[in-house]
């Protein structure tokens, strides 16, 4: 062979000079082929949100990283508008009502239900609520969170498709006749309820990127997986992205967005949005699970309703905001701290109120009382 007649040292030279020829000729080849299936995923996700269908045969799961709606590695599934036609039966049963939305069952056909949430344009929705809503979706997993299963953008239709919770939610088993039907629940339902959505909520203004803010928290929008367990739904309010460096108090000029009973005063009075305008929703819930009252009572809010009495100290005075349903089978100290987080969490002045990590600390105490009162002597 012709490398015979080199000496060592020019052999050694020459392999040491191919191997290197070698790898930078490959690293070549693997950037081109990063960027072309980038590209091809690009189109994908964009032809797809266009209501097109992709080119090359690329099939309905695809990566998704165009217009920022996922990252790369996040594979959703997108389906065709026929496809949930015919899983929702033509729209046909109609489990939930959305600020902008109607959302039905759906069977997925693998024996798993899901539920449609159709965008709907006279009811306030556009194709930027719909995009907002997948955008915040595709960024937050958590148990107390309903979760994103795919979606349709096609002739039209913005629908979303997502995890099914079988029970009703809160305001539904609480407040309607159906819902008592079940009887009345228990204090260390109320408890695990109140706990379940802290959860949900500290996870989306400290542990979500960038943190969210979910303008909407309301019993209404609280999915009962049972009288345990629940899960926080509809996104389709949520603002993103306040700083974490500056405080979770950092506020957001913008338009008021909520339901009454439950909308932040100050956000109401000055249109600055922050995580403490959720916590304020969070302590309309807690009273509203400790009275078994609704957000309003008449034209009057519950929050304004039971400040006289949530303010006293006495615990016979508070013993009387508990629901009657109850029959007083409440512990008087839980019931106590939990009208405290409320009071805290109901402050005029937002920068005063707790955040959701301080009020996780505190159910979760209360929990732990209840869990140890319940075991066996």
């Amino acid at each position: 062979m012709w490398l015979l007649g080199f000496s060592t040292n020019n052999r050694r030279s020459f392999w040491v000079i191919g191997a290197i020829v070698l790898v930078i000729l490959l690293a070549m080849i693997l950037k081109r082929w990063l960027v072309y299936m980038e590209s091809r995923a690009n189109e994908c996700s964009k032809r797809k949100l266009d209501g097109q269908k992709p080119h090359h045969g690329l099939n309905s799961s695809c990566l998704c990283t165009a217009c920022g709606l996922c990252y790369p590695g996040h594979v959703i599934r997108t389906y065709a508008l026929e496809e949930l036609r015919t899983a929702t039966r033509e729209f046909k049963i109609r489990i939930g009502i959305g600020a902008t939305s109607f959302v039905y069952l759906a069977e997925l056909g693998d024996g798993r239900f899901g539920a449609v949430k159709r965008v709907m344009e006279e009811r306030g929705g556009s194709k930027k609520i719909f995009l907002d809503e997948v955008s915040v979706l595709l960024r937050i997993s958590h148990p107390n969170l309903v979760g994103l299963l795919g979606f349709c953008s096609e002739k039209g239709e913005q629908l979303l498709l997502l995890e099914y919770v079988p029970s009703k939610s809160l305001f539904d088993r609480m407040h309607t006749y159906q819902g008592q039907l079940s009887g009345t629940l228990a204090w260390s339902n109320r408890l695990s309820i109140a706990l379940d959505i802290a959860l949900a909520l500290d996870y989306l203004h400290s542990q979500a990127d960038p943190p969210i803010i979910h303008r909407d928290v309301k019993s209404s929008n609280i999915l009962l997986m049972d009288d345990n367990h629940a899960k926080l739904a509809d996104f389709g309010l949520c603002k993103l992205g306040y700083d974490t460096k500056l405080g979770s108090q950092t506020q957001t000029p913008t338009s008021v967005k909520g339901s009454f009973g439950y909308v932040d005063t100050h956000y109401l009075n000055t249109g600055l949005v922050s995580a403490k305008s959720d916590v304020y929703s969070f302590g309309v819930l807690l009273l509203e699970l400790i009275t078994g009252l609704k957000s309003t009572q008449g034209s009057v809010t519950l929050a304004g309703w039971t400040e006289d009495c949530r303010k006293n100290n006495d615990i016979e005075v508070l013993a009387k905001m508990l629901d009657p349903k109850l029959n007083g089978n409440a512990d008087s100290e839980q019931l106590r701290v939990l009208i405290n987080i409320a009071n805290l969490a109901l402050l005029e002045n937002s920068e005063g109120r707790p955040d959701m990590s301080y009020i996780v600390d505190r159910i979760s105490s209360c929990m732990e009382c209840q869990l140890q009162q319940e075991l066996p002597v």
